[in-house]
């Protein structure tokens, strides 16, 4: 593919470096940053290294990668707490992170302020903040028979998609086929965020609600994280060239 072109399908492609090692995401994020647009620090890693795995990430060559970062927080507090969790967030640089939907469009709003006050008093722009709706591990028999909800996973993404649009975040994470769904409800610029992201040689671990790399493409999704078929590789940046091939 034409170098514009991968430039266009690597913005898209989030890898998610959950590992207890930052040593070892390191290693891994050098041997991949020209083909990805963004690295996901999640639980994992940032309560095994903490603030230290975002600013390694970001900071400027030769230290740091240079790298935009997608914090996935999963921030689920009352309001008061989130907007300060989300300042601090803001104030790391992150590019994105996210907060559940499920908390309320009042912790959604404090999630989007908290983190724009962060950044501005960083001297930074504000980090783009997602919703999570329903995690993909989880189907309409987890949800109807653990949580007792009534209706569909599907269901239940677009309720909480629409109420992260009128809280005014800028999009959510949600399975890929959902997409479509939640660009109809509200609106095209609204952002989706895929997750579960699993190659046809890939297989599924604990994920319930996935899709291929070109099927996630196809239905709309603005970002795939894609972690375990390329980081537990036993080539990862090969894994990550097959997608990128995929993808185009």
């Amino acid at each position: 593919m034409d170098e514009a072109h991968r430039c266009a399908v690597r913005s898209r492609v989030i890898v998610a470096l959950d590992s207890p090692s930052l040593d070892a995401a390191l290693d891994l994020a050098r041997s991949l940053a020209s083909g990805v647009g963004l690295f996901k620090v999640g639980l994992e890693l940032f309560n095994s290294a903490g603030p230290a795995a975002i600013a390694a990430l970001r900071g400027s060559p030769p230290r740091g990668l240079g790298a935009r970062v997608f914090y996935d927080a999963k921030l689920y507090d009352i309001p008061n707490t989130v907007s300060g969790a989300a300042a601090a967030i803001g104030r790391m640089g992150v590019s994105m992170l996210n907060v559940h939907a499920l908390a309320g469009r009042a912790v959604m709003r404090a999630a989007k302020e908290g983190a724009a006050r962060g950044a501005a008093e960083s001297g930074l722009p504000a980090p783009l903040v997602v919703g999570v709706t329903v995690i993909t591990s989880l189907g309409d028999t987890e949800l109807h028979e653990e949580l007792g909800l009534p209706g569909t996973a599907a269901d239940a993404v677009r309720r909480l998609a629409v109420s992260a649009r009128e809280a005014g975040l800028d999009g959510v994470v949600c399975a890929a086929h959902e997409t479509p769904d939640i660009k109809q409800l509200c609106g095209t610029d609204f952002l989706t965020v895929a997750p579960g992201i699993r190659p046809a040689w890939a297989v599924s671990g604990d994920q319930t609600r996935v899709a291929t790399p070109r099927a996630a493409l196809e239905a709309g999704a603005d970002y795939l994280v894609i972690g375990r078929p390329i980081t537990r590789a036993g080539d990862p940046r090969q894994a990550l060239e097959r997608i990128l091939q995929e993808l185009a």
